[in-house]
């Protein structure tokens, strides 16, 4: 029986390719459309996350906050290393701790020059930040101490002064000082912001003395070890600081903690509500889909009135002429469906590759993007297959 039925299916679709390829288009692109979305939505996230990880392994990053004074908002003032050194020694858990101080410098080897960022920290700044060196060292305790011109560059800087040159071992200038070259940072690539391999790290100490002419630290990078709750360091730190810049009890935190996590969470949770959300939008295609079925079907009930009406007269029950026009209905949506996931993955591997996102294929919304073409097929092919199943046949056999 229903062998026969999707014969007579297939015959009937088949009779009209181009009428039957034009009602399948609403499915084929609600379903791309939603697949798209999803996929292109999950490859924003999961890039998100990765580019947050780069960030550092449970990092907290502290740096001074704003306050109103007289109606002005105004910066608070910056913190000193002794703030870091008190929070190193009276703070458990504490994976690396390091201070950073930055200022736009201009970087001269040879004949070339370039705009660039001068960071001064010290060489927990790599760990604390999770970034690791392609080739040379990092700063030793001595160069540290002293306040050494010796320097680390990112891949941008050295791509920009040296080309394919070795930059290790070479003397950069940095405001009329002379630096060592003494090692290359692995690239990180851009990041949430500014390209984060446009860099020059010195020596905290040498930054101060020869680049800002203060002794000022602008953050302070806390990795916190495994194991050890990131919640419970934060308020540690956040009660030593309060001590150490003399904050009342109804005075408000003149600096931030910013917890990666955080960052985390909110970066993918708005990713996730707008893939949610385009694909609602997208979901509409398939009630367009919908409607187109049922208004063709509605048509194929009206020029198969006389067919409908004979296999009545014949013996054809009403649910045999309902199961036939369900059939066909389903096999239109579920057609759409298969060609509209071939189009998504096309269009989401194009997509992917032009925006840099990784590919991420979501099995379960293929699923149900074929289940909801399915129950297409059936919600808008019942209304005409129940008008076909209860013609009467012998008017249907007068139709002409």
């Amino acid at each position: 029986m229903w062998r026969e039925t999707f014969k007579i299916a297939l015959r009937e679709i088949g009779r009209t390719p181009l009428r039957s390829i034009l009602t399948c288009l609403g499915v084929v692109i609600g379903v791309a459309s939603v697949i798209t979305m999803v996929t292109i939505g999950s490859g924003a996230t999961l890039k998100v996350q990765r580019e947050i990880s780069k960030m550092g392994t449970n990092l907290l990053t502290i740096r001074p906050g704003q306050f109103r004074h007289g109606g002005v908002r105004e910066e608070a003032p910056p913190f000193k290393l002794r703030d870091l050194q008190v929070i190193q020694k009276q703070v458990q858990g504490i994976r690396s701790i390091a201070p950073a101080s930055s200022k736009s410098v201009q970087v001269v080897f040879g004949n070339k020059n370039w705009a660039t960022t001068c960071t001064g920290t010290n060489s927990s700044f790599l760990q604390a930040r999770n970034w690791e060196l392609e080739s040379g060292r990092s700063f030793d305790m001595n160069e540290e101490k002293r306040g050494e011109a010796v320097c680390l560059i990112g891949q941008t800087v050295k791509r920009q002064l040296f080309g394919e040159e070795d930059p290790i071992g070479n003397v950069i200038r940095i405001k009329s000082v002379p630096f060592r070259v003494i090692g290359l940072l692995k690239e990180k690539g851009m990041s949430f912001g500014p390209d984060a391999d446009d860099v020059v790290l010195v020596p905290l100490k040498t930054f101060q003395r020869r680049i800002a002419g203060n002794d000022d630290v602008n953050f302070i990078y806390v990795s916190v070890e495994e194991g050890f709750s990131i919640d419970r360091v934060k308020e540690q730190i956040r009660e030593i600081l309060r001590e150490q810049r003399k904050l009342g009890p109804n005075e408000l935190d003149n600096f931030e903690i910013r917890d990666a996590r955080e960052l985390l969470e909110a970066f993918s949770g708005t990713t996730r509500t707008l893939t949610l959300f385009l694909g609602a939008v997208a979901a509409v295609s398939l009630l367009v889909g919908g409607i187109g079925i049922m208004n063709i079907m509605l048509v194929s009930v009206t020029e198969r009135t006389r067919e409908i009406g004979l296999r009545l007269a014949l013996g054809a029950t009403q649910g045999d002429i309902i199961r036939q026009f369900l059939v066909e209905a389903v096999i239109l949506s579920t057609l759409g469906g298969f060609i509209g996931l071939g189009v998504a993955l096309g269009v989401s591997l194009l997509l992917c590759k032009l925006f840099l996102l990784p590919f991420v294929f979501r099995p379960e919304i293929t699923l149900l993007a074929f289940g909801i073409s399915f129950a297409i097929g059936v919600f808008f092919g019942l209304f005409p297959a129940r008008k076909a199943a209860h013609l009467n046949p012998i008017e249907a056999l007068r139709h002409e």
